[in-house]
């Protein structure tokens, strides 16, 4: 996998303000109006996420998730697949 240029990252945190840079990762926490409906969001990224064999670090607390993208990959730096699949992860929690 080939990282994305500066300015492509930048170009998507600026689309997607939510998105954070964090130690070199796309990072975004999103708040699920319940317990389950978040589960429920986990399990529709799980499996994006294995149709795309790119897995994002995933943390449950309540009704928090957060994501964290990052190609190793690539050495530890963000590539068009992170970005794809967080934008995708964007959609579906507008559909939840």
């Amino acid at each position: 996998m080939i990282p994305s240029s500066d300015a492509e990252v930048q170009q998507f945190l600026a689309a997607h303000p939510l998105w954070k840079l964090e130690g070199g990762a796309l990072v975004r926490t999103y708040e699920a109006p319940a317990f389950l409906r978040g589960i429920t969001f986990v399990e529709q990224i799980a499996k994006l996420a294995e149709a795309a064999d790119h897995h994002p670090d995933i943390d449950i607390r309540w009704r928090k998730i957060t994501l964290r993208f990052i190609t190793h990959d690539a050495g530890n730096r963000v590539t068009a697949m992170d970005t794809r699949l967080a934008a995708e992860c964007d959609l579906v929690f507008a559909a939840l």
